[in-house]
């Protein structure tokens, strides 16, 4: 590691080969010309060799400080690149953000505002994991990623969470499905239809599970599908009753395409939102997708 003395003094040397004068050297720099003059005298003793020809004229450079000047340009010049490097980061906001969320927040949520970001900051390279909300936490804790989408964590105090609001999971199915299991009978929705629902490792999965045995329900027949867009493309032919996020599927419930079936307990609603980690020094990439996510919502 280069001190802090040292970086000055060659700074100085520099300036001194530059100009080929320590008078000038001084001007330039604001300094006396005995302290520049101690300043070349301190790099000679350090490095063993003298650096400069001292004349009437002014100096000129050994050629071992030859040696020397073309190394420290070449130092400096890159200390140059990587400071310009910043500010052009800082004016142009440059950086790289990188975002997480399970495949139908991603979908459904978050492509909306991405759009948006994207428009108003070209220049951010933006990475996105889709992944399970259990592995968007680690992901989160081992600094993999800077921000998730995800549905509020359980007593998550090291999470910083950002609520866009509730999200309402319901049942839905075609119209005619739900005619014809009332031709086979009295026999309940979830005794006799095909209860179609994500696998048992998705956290939505979890959610619903519970409601299940806090409500004494016992699907007879289940069909597990690895995500919810299939859930609701399988709803829409008509082979069952699906287990999907209300708003995912406002649309078609609005046309009647498909219909929700009536609860006598609604299943409890969950808040999804972004999170980070607290604690952790935000990025300026970070910092510009927080900003917009708080004062654009969508």
């Amino acid at each position: 590691m280069i001190s802090e003395s040292n970086l000055n003094r060659y700074r100085l040397f520099c300036a001194v080969a530059e100009c080929e004068s320590i008078s000038r050297a001084a001007e330039m720099n604001y300094i006396s010309q005995p302290a520049i003059s101690k300043a070349i005298t301190k790099m000679e003793e350090s490095l063993g060799t003298q650096l400069f020809i001292r004349n009437h004229r002014g100096v000129s450079l050994t050629d071992e400080g030859k040696i020397m000047y073309e190394q420290l340009k070449a130092a400096f010049e890159l200390i140059k690149n990587g400071e310009d490097t910043i500010r052009r980061i800082n004016e142009l906001g440059i950086g790289r953000l990188r975002l997480a969320a399970s495949a139908v927040l991603c979908k459904h949520m978050l492509l909306p505002y991405l759009k948006g970001f994207i428009v108003e900051n070209p220049h951010i390279k933006i990475t996105v994991e889709c992944q399970s909300s259990s592995k968007i936490m680690k992901l989160l804790a081992d600094g993999r990623i800077d921000i998730a989408l995800m549905v509020k964590p359980e007593n998550q105090s090291d999470i910083n969470f950002y609520s866009l609001g509730e999200i309402e999971d319901v049942f839905i199915a075609t119209k005619s499905y739900i005619d014809n299991l009332h031709i086979r009978g009295d026999s309940t929705v979830f005794e006799e239809a095909n209860i179609m629902l994500l696998d048992g490792a998705n956290v939505s999965r979890m959610h619903v599970d519970r409601y299940f045995k806090e409500n004494n329900i016992v699907p007879e027949h289940v069909l597990e599908v690895s995500g919810m867009d299939m859930l609701i493309e399988f709803a829409k032919t008509g082979i069952g009753v699906a287990c999907v996020i209300k708003r995912f599927v406002q649309k078609e419930l609005d046309e009647g395409s498909l219909i929700e079936i009536p609860l006598s307990v609604p299943i409890n609603k969950r808040e999804v939102g972004f999170a980070y980690i607290k604690n952790t020094k935000p990025t300026l990439a970070m910092e510009r997708f927080k900003n917009f996510y708080e004062n654009y919502p969508l």
